[in-house]
């Protein structure tokens, strides 16, 4: 893994296995801008709301061993985009550190809460009994929505709680907890004119 920064909270990042090949570039001070393209639909749907709704502008291009199964693929895109997240952020100083949103889609409805932490952690309920087995768009499972966000906060040392309050349509389950990461991750990154130098007692996150 090759991971770059440039100038301002952007990162660079390379991936290569035997499984898939990714880059990742990420700006966390854009317009929601994105170009995505993973060889998994849905999952292209998901990154390009991710990115809408962050305002961080957000390329994926990636493949993958989808021929057999596009499990390899999303994940290792999602430990990319962890990987991008924390190398952007750098030290942290003055963000806002927490984020909150909660987020419908017509008849789902999902709340999600970001702490920049530095601690990796997700908590993940409420998903209607049978979720994680419905194939959204012909590939992606409702099992890997809670991969990629598992993923994702590990490797960008975040927490997430993630709480689905309702729904019914799988595909909306899904786009509704997106949303509500993108809104709450765009929260916490946030700079905060009141903060001086790292928003924690400790002094580090």
């Amino acid at each position: 893994m090759t991971v770059e920064t440039a100038t301002g909270r952007t990162a660079r990042l390379e991936r290569v296995t035997s499984e898939s090949s990714v880059v990742v570039e990420l700006d966390l001070d854009g317009t929601g801008q994105s170009n995505i393209s993973t060889s998994v639909p849905f999952y292209d749907h998901m990154l390009t709301a991710l990115a809408k709704h962050s305002l961080m502008d957000l390329t994926v291009q990636a493949t993958g061993d989808t021929h057999i199964d596009v499990h390899h693929t999303v994940e290792d895109i999602a430990i990319s985009i962890g990987e991008a997240l924390k190398t952007a952020l750098g030290n942290k100083a003055g963000i806002r550190r927490f984020g909150e949103a909660t987020v419908p889609l017509d008849e789902a409805l999902a709340n999600a809460v970001v702490d920049i932490s530095g601690r990796p952690y997700l908590v993940h309920t409420g998903e209607p009994a049978g979720q994680e087995y419905h194939l959204i768009g012909g590939h992606f499972t409702g099992s890997l929505t809670r991969h990629v966000f598992e993923a994702i906060t590990l490797h960008a040392q975040i927490c997430l709680h993630m709480t689905v309050l309702g729904g019914r349509d799988p595909h909306h389950i899904v786009e509704a907890q997106f949303k509500a990461f993108a809104r709450a991750l765009r929260a916490a990154v946030e700079s905060d004119p009141r903060v001086e130098g790292i928003p924690s007692t400790k002094g580090a996150l």
